[in-house]
């Protein structure tokens, strides 16, 4: 299985930076008696993140700014946001973070610290390759908890399978069918940037992730970061 970043992404954004991590052999279970570790590093990114959000109009913040822009480059669905906005918002607002699964906790607690956009998909859920480019239109999607296909815009940016889109607008919305689970065994995990200095972040953000993944898991991850030179790596 392959990663493949498509070359109507990278017409639009020349500067991006996809930063993947394969972990395998993960238990993701839900043990309660961690939940005062996972809350930890979700309020110490909670903190963190405040450093990116220092104006109080909040959409005049720089983050915010530029994902809108990146946003306003393609065809969305109305409201659509990117997921570190959401985030962000949650902390302007003082709303704290709960434990989820451990993979969606510690990518969590990483955007927070970074402002980079995260997600995650369980890979033996991906039908063929994984792909972001723009969708033809019509990809089948169902959200969380849908029981309706939202089906994705023509020229929206989205990553997709064999059998439908994975997730929508980037990440900013993900398909039920492909997420991380506490059934997950092997997942790629991404971190994405439109440009220098949001990829300095991810990096950094991503060689985090990687720390933490092999602290609580006991599992190395594999990092590749794709660009416009390198658009795609092999799982």
């Amino acid at each position: 299985m392959k990663v493949i970043v498509e070359k109507e992404f990278w017409e639009l954004f020349p500067q991006a930076q996809i930063s993947i991590m394969v972990a395998k052999g993960l238990d993701n279970s839900v043990d309660e008696s961690k939940d005062t570790y996972f809350k930890s590093l979700l309020n110490k990114g909670s903190k963190r993140a405040e450093t990116f959000i220092e104006d109080d109009t909040f959409t005049q913040n720089i983050v915010i700014q530029e994902w809108r822009n990146a946003f306003s480059k393609f065809r969305t669905k109305k409201g659509a946001r990117s997921s570190i906005e959401a985030l962000l918002k949650r902390v302007s607002q003082g709303r704290e973070f709960n434990p989820i699964n451990p993979l969606v906790d510690l990518y969590n607690s990483v955007s927070l610290s970074h402002a980079v956009p995260c997600g995650g998909e369980d890979m033996a859920k991906i039908q063929g390759d994984l792909h972001l480019g723009k969708a033809e239109g019509g990809e089948a999607f169902f959200p969380l908890g849908a029981e309706t296909n939202a089906p994705a815009l023509p020229e929206e940016i989205i990553y997709y399978d064999d059998e439908g889109a994975v997730c929508r607008c980037f990440n900013w919305r993900e398909a039920q069918r492909t997420m991380l689970t506490e059934g997950t065994t092997d997942a790629v995990l991404v971190i994405e940037a439109i440009n220098e200095d949001q990829a300095k972040r991810a990096q950094v953000a991503m060689n985090e992730l990687k720390s933490l993944v092999e602290d609580y898991f006991g599992v190395k991850g594999e990092i590749t970061n794709l660009t416009i030179n390198q658009p795609s790596v092999e799982m």
